[in-house]
């Protein structure tokens, strides 16, 4: 069985389904792929999922982020294949703070790099999330709560959003930029970790994962985005659709998700809203009100 080695330090971070763990070694980062078994879900099998197990050992061994415009992945060191998983490492990427517009910027030039037609590409992030919340019952939690029936009216139209934004310029997006994936800079690039989400969406839906996390208002990290499409790559209208249904339902599905977790203890719903692990999620979806009433 593998071990990771005594002397690693062991970092926090979000684990996926497949993510064992991730730890430093000097000036490396480790990071362990477990290979799903027969009990486990099996789109970790499907290579154009989101949620397939091993894109981010084949996005490092492809090498083929180390060199685009925007948003850049370190190199890899070196990986190491077994029965059990993959196990790989790359340059640690030292956190700065960047700001909101910056990275919206970022995002926009990395919507135009060419990442080629590699079969493990994500494709359909955003359908393919939504239907497994539609396996679980779909956003059960938030129909106890105030936004009932704008949730009910969005959810009864996803198929229609769906739709619309796979009608979009399709582009090279990371997938999950958040503030714990986006930590470096060089020069006017992004240097970007965990690129296990990597594939092709609509264009705007890096922007409206990052709207969630972001402390600037959406219209100003529309702006930079856009500023930051390579000309004919896609329109601010385009831009600002695709971002607004990402940002929308992700905000929905993640909000539904921290109230489900919270609603399994004991006392009333409404009186968990200010708990720690599910505020932040509340937050977000409150700052995306305009953006749910534009689609409304």
């Amino acid at each position: 069985m593998w071990q990771p080695e005594a002397h690693w330090q062991r970092l926090q971070s979000g684990m996926g389904a497949s993510t064992l763990g991730v730890w430093r070694d000097g000036d490396l980062i480790i990071k362990r792929l477990t290979a799903p078994t027969p009990d486990d879900a099996p789109e970790l099998e499907m290579r154009r999922h989101a949620a397939y197990w091993r894109r981010a050992a084949d996005v490092a061994a492809s090498g083929v982020v180390e060199a685009t415009p925007g948003l850049r992945g370190p190199a890899v060191a070196r990986m190491d294949e077994d029965s059990e998983g993959v196990t790989f490492a790359y340059a640690a990427v030292e956190p700065v703070h960047l700001t909101g517009p910056f990275v919206a910027r970022a995002l926009g030039r990395f919507a135009g790099a060419e990442i080629g037609d590699h079969g493990w590409l994500a494709h359909n992030q955003l359908a393919d999330r939504l239907a497994t919340t539609e396996r679980r019952g779909g956003w059960t939690t938030l129909a106890r709560t105030t936004v009932a029936d704008l949730a009910d009216r969005l959810w009864s139209r996803r198929a229609h959003f769906l739709t619309a934004i796979a009608e979009l310029p399709q582009v090279p997006q990371h997938g999950d930029p958040v503030p714990a994936n986006l930590l470096g800079r060089d020069g006017e690039d992004v240097l970007a970790i965990d690129w296990s989400n990597l594939g092709r969406g609509p264009v705007g839906a890096d922007l409206g994962y990052w709207s969630l996390s972001a402390r600037e208002d959406f219209d100003v990290l529309l702006q930079a985005y856009v500023e930051g499409l390579p000309p004919g790559v896609g329109s601010i209208d385009q831009a600002r659709l695709g971002a607004q249904v990402t940002a929308v339902y992700t905000a929905l599905s993640r909000a539904d998700w921290a109230l489900a977790r919270a609603a399994e203890g004991d006392g009333a719903l409404a009186a968990k809203y200010r708990h720690p692990s599910v505020a932040p999620y509340l937050t977000a979806l409150q700052r995306q009100f305009p953006q749910l009433e534009a689609l409304i």
